[in-house]
């Protein structure tokens, strides 16, 4: 590979992972596996550049290694784009071939003007196994076509290759996963633990064309789970910058406990952050319940933060259009984005949320890290939240141009997103009570750590109400730090 193509190459690694298009955590494939690693090249739609600078690496390479057929086809549906702008580009003729035939009008499968033994390149984004490519190549061959190569983005390297070659087709790629992972290392955005858990992953996973394990493996355990990597190393993952100064600051501090301050004085929130301020890494509050709010407690309330090194979160729950939730944001009495590290949100105006929050930081926080946490699910007893809802809220989560903004998601169990870039972030901890006369339900620190994957856990009344609140903040980081120590042991 010449150099110059490399650092193209190692230039759009690295844009892909930008921009979202391959992703870390446990993802179901098509095969019916769990992969650590999930690649999504629909993104590239959204990115001309990006589809531009792959398709001209993929009309470099059927040049230089002399792939020359009458005809491209994409398998439907995410190569299709690319196959178009090298049909164009290239002046090649393409065909279109269905998922289904048209029940209606020439019912055709193969859509294109074409001749039996008419030659064909097949362009695919991503290989696992090769079965779509050979799909693709079963109903060409129908038509009399001939295939021989195929070109392709990203070879996940478990047995596409090999697959398909055993039906008479050469597959090249441009990319595989080992090169686009050690190209992550180099640029310091993965550490090698997680090259070498991708590198297990590939070794122990090789599938044949009908998507079974080769060799006498019955089972695969997916060890990269989000619940099984460090703080650090997820720190590394993370699209948003106030993510990862939280899993960074979780880890030098050794806490992940997180103080619910829901008081209605100044001083007792500001006596409560400097007590527990050891203890914690983020301070919960509800400003718009402090009967006295005053400009001179926000000072006192980040002096202390800084002296004891947490992060700040008001927890506004901002559900309203765009516009509005930026001027709540900024404006007003309390001017939240001049000193809130972090906000909540709803989902239920989708992706404009975000976008209001970050218009709201023009005024007085845009030189500021910030990031909002979306509540993917609630702890109180009768929540209207359904499952389309969670899953909504976790695809605004992890994908779109406003990712960076998003730390993570308030959830209650651990199926409510995979990217372990995001911190789960879990309300209701109490060690004593199982729930409240007001339907607020409660769960001890080991079951939110251990069992539903929470990565900061709320603690509010356990340790408020508590005779001795420095005690009782010691007494839930130890238990929290401990669950979670215990969870990557397991």
């Amino acid at each position: 590979m010449l150099a110059k193509t490399t650092e193209t190459m190692k230039a759009l690694a690295l844009k892909l992972f930008e921009i979202n298009a391959f992703k870390f955590g446990d993802f179901k494939m098509k095969v019916g596996i769990n992969s650590p690693v999930y690649f999504d090249l629909r993104v590239i739609v959204s990115y001309p550049e990006v589809m531009q600078t792959v398709s001209n690496l993929i009309q470099d390479y059927i040049k230089e290694n002399n792939l020359s057929a009458k005809h491209v086809c994409g398998v439907p549906y995410t190569a299709l784009p690319l196959a178009t702008i090298v049909s164009v580009q290239q002046n090649i003729p393409m065909l279109v071939r269905r998922k289904e035939a048209k029940s209606y009008g020439t019912k055709k499968l193969i859509e294109g003007i074409y001749s039996a033994g008419d030659t064909c390149l097949i362009i695919e984004d991503v290989v696992t196994s090769g079965s779509s490519i050979l799909d693709t190549v079963k109903d060409l061959k129908r038509e009399g076509i001939v295939i021989t190569d195929a070109v392709v983005v990203v070879d996940r390297e478990q047995g596409g290759a090999v697959n398909v070659l055993k039906h008479g087709v050469r597959m090249h790629s441009l990319f595989t996963l080992s090169f686009l992972m050690n190209t992550l290392l180099e640029a310091g955005k993965i550490q090698r633990e997680t090259v070498e858990s991708v590198a297990k992953y590939i070794a122990d996973v090789q599938i044949d064309s009908d998507g079974n394990f080769l060799g006498n493996k019955k089972e695969v355990v997916n060890d990269f789970k989000r619940s099984k990597l460090s703080y650090e190393n997820r720190a590394n993952l993370a699209k948003c910058d106030l993510s990862k100064t939280l899993f960074n600051l979780m880890a030098a501090k050794k806490t992940n406990l997180c103080l619910a301050a829901d008081t209605t004085k100044c001083h007792e929130v500001l006596e409560a952050a400097d007590k527990c301020g050891p203890y914690i890494c983020l301070l919960k509050t509800h400003i718009d319940i402090l009967e006295d709010f005053n400009e001179q407690f926000i000072q006192d309330l980040q002096a202390l933060a800084k002296r004891h090194n947490f992060l700040l979160m008001e927890d506004r729950k901002f559900a309203d259009i765009g516009n509005t939730v930026s001027l709540q944001y900024a404006k007003g009495l309390y001017k939240i984005s001049t000193w809130a590290d972090l906000v909540t949100a709803h989902t239920l105006s989708g992706r404009s949320i975000i976008q209001g929050l970050k218009a709201g930081l023009s005024d007085g926080g845009a030189s500021k890290t910030r990031g909002v946490f979306l509540l993917g699910e609630m702890s109180a007893t009768g929540n209207l939240i359904d499952d389309n809802y969670k899953e909504a809220s976790a695809k605004i989560a992890t994908e779109g141009a406003d990712v960076d903004f998003v730390a993570g998601m308030v959830c209650q169990t651990s199926n409510c997103f995979a990217f372990p870039g995001l911190i789960q972030l879990t309300p209701g901890v109490k060690i004593d009570e199982s729930t409240d006369t007001l339907g607020q339900q409660y769960n001890t620190p080991e079951y939110v750590v251990k069992e539903n994957a929470a990565d900061i856990a709320v603690v509010g009344r356990g340790i408020m109400q508590a005779k001795s609140m420095d005690k009782a903040a010691a007494l839930y980081r130890d238990r929290l730090w401990a669950a979670y120590t215990d969870r990557l042991a397991k």
